[in-house]
């Protein structure tokens, strides 16, 4: 593997199809190997866009004006950091040449749940929930009551939780079917109707698929959601080894069909020893920003590495946790406060991502924390994000 110089004509170049908070820290992670990065999003100054040697903003699900970006780069790499991507105009690219990370089959198959799913538990066999589909009121109400409340009723296009609701109740049905639809994020409007799994807990099993590695593992990711997006999230979450053996099995399964070299977010739902695949996303995992304080390489290097043909050895130092800071209301160009409050809390970190607008509940940044156990990291990690105040 060699590596060209930055801006010079043999650069070795990666363009990144989404520049958010976790695109900016693999951006980040690129530039210190000397790679040039290439960064696209459809608003200007994306995180990712204020590290990069150049950025283009664009309609991001508009396939022609991506291929006139790619064909004017000529990337050694594309690598998608959303979901929300033509990903039909990824797979034409990838037939052309082009080398897309992992795969443009993961990239299509996780955006749209209709086909991981039916990868996961029709073609591989994998044990989930009980799921239907549904693009009309009608189909979608009939759907709800084979499977019986309370389901969870999800876009078959999204991404962290958008148009994600739990219906526990028969007056909740119908609103539920059209929240998803308003919040999909790809083309189509059909969603997906889940049995409601009474599971003890939810991980993150970071699975990477190396060229010379076989597979990897980081030790599972414990999380919180609220409202379906991330707020909270810890390692190593403490589950049988029988458990734990059952969910590998399945993420070297899903991520062996999905093909490519790179980290795989795959997320379980945990009862005792009994695991359910629930989904997967082909790049660094939301809930893995933790690996930035408890691994000796986070989450972000593992996948460039990973995508480069580089040897890692990946080990856990210390319990870690992170907690997200958010926005309350709309805003250009915020301010943040209290920082030294926060980092006056013994082994903390904070990332501020830099977005230059807020909306209410809008993810503005992370707080992280180590210490002697899960619980203390935890703890700190959450003190150290309520220091922190976004003014809009």
């Amino acid at each position: 593997m060699k590596i060209g110089t930055p801006l010079a004509r043999n650069a070795t170049k990666i363009l990144l199809l989404g520049s958010g908070e976790l695109g900016k820290e693999f951006a980040i992670e690129a530039l210190r190997l000397g790679i040039e990065v290439v960064a696209v999003d459809s608003y200007q100054f994306a995180p990712a866009q204020q590290v990069a040697q150049r950025y283009y903003v664009i309609d991001m699900k508009d396939g022609k004006q991506i291929k006139n970006i790619d064909y004017r780069e000529r990337p050694d790499f594309i690598v998608p950091e959303i979901e929300a991507i033509d990903t039909d105009v990824l797979v034409e690219l990838e037939e052309e040449g082009f080398n897309i990370v992992p795969s443009a089959k993961a990239v299509k198959y996780t955006m749209d749940r209709i086909g991981i799913r039916r990868l996961a538990a029709e073609e591989l066999g994998l044990r989930t929930s009980a799921y239907r589909f549904a693009s009309d009121i009608e189909t979608y109400r009939r759907a709800v009551k084979e499977i019986g409340l309370p389901v969870v009723v999800k876009p078959v296009m999204s991404s962290s939780g958008k148009g994600q609701s739990i219906v526990r109740s028969e007056e909740e049905i119908d609103r539920a079917f059209y929240f998803a639809q308003e919040n999909a994020r790809g083309k189509g409007n059909a969603v997906i109707i889940e049995e409601f799994i009474d599971f003890d807990f939810e991980i993150t099993l970071l699975t990477v698929r190396t060229k010379n590695q076989g597979t990897l593992f980081c030790e599972p990711i414990g999380h919180i959601q609220v409202e379906g997006d991330y707020h909270e999230s810890w390692q190593p979450q403490p589950m049988t080894e029988v458990a734990l053996q059952r969910a590998k099995e399945m993420a070297k399964a899903v991520t062996d069909a999905l093909g490519g070299y790179g980290i795989f977010g795959c997320e379980f739902f945990v009862k005792g020893d009994e695991v359910w695949f629930s989904e997967v996303s082909p790049r660094p995992h939301d809930t893995g920003m933790v690996t930035m304080i408890s691994q000796n390489m986070s989450e972000f290097e593992i996948h460039l590495r990973a995508i480069l043909g580089l040897p890692m050895e990946i080990k856990l130092l210390s319990p870690g946790a992170s907690y997200c800071f958010h926005a309350k209301d709309y805003g250009v160009a915020p301010l943040y406060d209290g920082l030294v409050e926060a980092l006056s809390i013994p082994d903390t970190k904070v990332r501020i991502f830099g977005k230059p607008t807020t909306r209410p509940k809008r993810r503005m940044g992370v707080a992280l924390a180590v210490a002697d156990t899960i619980e203390d990291a935890r703890r700190r990690a959450k003190e150290a994000a309520m220091k922190m105040k976004v003014i809009e």
